[in-house]
């Protein structure tokens, strides 16, 4: 160590390692190869301590004195043994995680196993290139809750954005979140609101975030309805006119998770009424559920036909439920309500026939063009 160049004493590093870990040494033999890593410790050269990390960085009987300071050395020492050493606990790696430096952050986020309690440490303090590298890392055990801080903290950002949306482990009320910030992004940008004005851009933004909503309940399983709707109902998002799109639009088994939230019903009474009860009972279910009286038509209406589909009795979809919502008013597609409440959710209907309208004439080119 005093009069060996850097190269060699790298070498004889790395040499003394391996001895330690791989070979049969006598008690007193290993003793003194610890106190020499440890001594390693000091060398002032970098180069000979990042060649210590390295070769120790993969075994469990790396000495503990010795991994726990290449740990906290500089962040080129530190790398494979913040990557991928067996010997650190948890507790190490979130006392790493908790001193913020980015690359530490993101080094520990790349490891190959990452427990709840570690991913929980980077996605409450880490820096946003650690909170990509977790999303991205398939063997971290990441939380609900912890999903939901890297979308507060971060959710503005594309690349997580992106890298969240594609990771099957994000909760649904999570991928909402995304959504609404995605719109509130949208909806902020100079060039938008160059184009259309600001109170356009709102509306346009708030309209989209709705429709995707709609995308997101399809994609997700009926065990997840009740956290979602939960979560709706918690952000102020389960208005009448998103009940009324969605029924419009079929999805009748997260109504009826909707109803279980609203009126405190038993899940199996609200499923029986939805799906052959009276008029009168589920009206009276709707009116529980605070549902205004204009609004109750409709839905009955749309409950109807999407019944008569289930049972095969019927081929319909959204642009002709919503045109039988909007007759049941007393109004057509150029004819509002007899009054104002009448006469907004008209309005509302007619919205939905017509983007059923454009959409169905969308599909319809698309497959003129792929024959």
């Amino acid at each position: 160590m005093e009069t060996a160049k850097v190269s060699e004493r790298a070498a004889a590093a790395t040499a003394l390692a391996r001895a330690y870990l791989d070979a049969e040494l006598a008690f007193e033999d290993r003793y003194a190869a610890e106190a020499a890593l440890t001594a390693l410790l000091d060398d002032p050269s970098s180069k000979v301590r990042a060649a210590l990390a390295e070769a120790l960085s993969v075994s469990r009987h790396a000495p503990m004195q010795v991994v726990a300071a290449l740990a906290a050395d500089q962040p080129d020492v530190a790398a494979p043994i913040l990557a991928r050493s067996p010997v650190l606990s948890d507790s190490d790696l979130i006392d790493r995680v908790a001193e913020g430096r980015e690359k530490t952050q993101r080094l520990i986020a790349m490891r190959p196993r990452l427990s709840m309690g570690v991913s929980a440490a980077i996605a409450e303090v880490g820096a946003l290139e650690a909170c990509v590298e977790l999303v991205e890392n398939s063997g971290a055990d990441i939380a609900g809750l912890s999903f939901r801080r890297m979308v507060e903290r971060h959710g503005a950002d594309a690349v997580l954005r992106e890298a969240l949306i594609k990771d099957a482990r994000l909760p649904p009320d999570c991928r909402h979140l995304l959504l609404v910030q995605l719109g509130e992004t949208l909806r902020v940008a100079p060039l938008v609101q160059a184009l259309v004005g600001a109170a356009r851009a709102e509306k346009l933004t708030r309209d989209a975030c709705v429709r995707a909503s709609l995308t997101l309940i399809e994609a997700i399983g009926q065990d997840e309805h009740a956290a979602l709707v939960e979560h709706l109902r918690l952000r102020g998002d389960l208005s009448t006119g998103f009940l009324i799109r969605m029924v419009a639009h079929g999805k009748i088994d997260f109504f009826g998770a909707v109803l279980v939230a609203l009126t405190g019903q038993a899940e199996t009474r609200i499923r029986a009424l939805l799906s052959g009860g009276r008029d009168v009972a589920v009206g009276a279910l709707l009116h529980k559920a605070g549902l205004g009286r204009h609004t109750r038509a409709p839905i009955l209406r749309a409950l109807g036909v999407w019944r008569e589909v289930a049972r095969g009795k019927r081929v319909a979809g959204a642009q002709e439920v919503s045109w039988l919502m909007l007759h049941s008013l007393g109004a057509t597609p150029g004819q509002a309500g007899p009054d104002a409440d009448a006469a907004e959710l008209a309005g509302l209907l007619r919205g939905i026939h017509l983007d059923a309208l454009r959409e169905n004439a969308r599909l319809q080119a698309q497959a003129i063009a792929a024959a």
